[in-house]
């Protein structure tokens, strides 16, 4: 049974949501996440980066959120919320994917960094700010065309997606009205709900 150490807040919603829109059975543990619980020898041993998510499948531990997506789609959804291996539209959904996590990711977490550290961050949050405004833009003009990242269909780049976004309260002032009516759209999945909930 896959079985995933979580904390709230972070990339460990992306595994957890992925196996909840595959009604997956999924084992949750939620870790204190302390620092010295994150740097004691019984959490190291799980997670040798010290973070999370973990996913431990049998006898197989993973630390890194997107490859626990890859892992569950191409291991477990039988071809669900994922495009077929070899096609243009694999391509461009292992781009979103990836969009998610290199280029969306580093701008969300300098947001968040601004809410709490106002002193000398001033040139890092106007770069922040910049960056994450051309990621919206990215994707905005990307879902003009339809509700989900790669048009009518949901899949697991919605949840990469989602999930970065998920950590951002507002949208720049309701400039990017794809993205807020998208990432509404996704926060009342089911699947979605629960995982946050977890």
């Amino acid at each position: 049974m896959l079985k995933i150490y979580h904390v709230r807040g972070t990339r460990s919603i992306r595994p957890i949501w992925l196996c909840y829109e595959l009604n997956l059975p999924v084992d949750i543990e939620t870790i204190d996440f302390s620092t010295p619980y994150r740097n004691s020898e019984e959490w190291r041993a799980i997670s040798p980066t010290g973070k999370v998510p973990v996913l431990t499948d049998g006898p197989m531990t993973m630390f890194e959120s997107g490859a626990m997506v890859d892992y569950i789609l191409e291991r477990y959804s039988e071809g669900r919320l994922c495009p077929e291996t070899g096609t243009a539209e694999k391509a461009i959904h292992q781009q979103w994917c990836w969009f998610a996590e290199a280029t969306l990711s580093r701008p969300v977490g300098f947001n968040r960094i601004l809410k709490s550290h106002h002193e000398d961050v001033a040139i890092l949050v106007e770069d922040a700010k910049w960056k994450f405004r051309k990621c919206l833009d990215a994707l905005e003009s990307a879902l003009v065309d339809g509700e989900f990242i790669l048009g009518t269909k949901f899949t697991a780049a919605d949840i990469m997606i989602g999930s970065s976004l998920g950590f951002v309260d507002d949208l720049v002032d309701g400039k990017y009205p794809y993205a807020r009516a998208y990432l509404d759209k996704l926060r009342t999945r089911e699947a979605c709900v629960r995982a946050m909930n977890a």
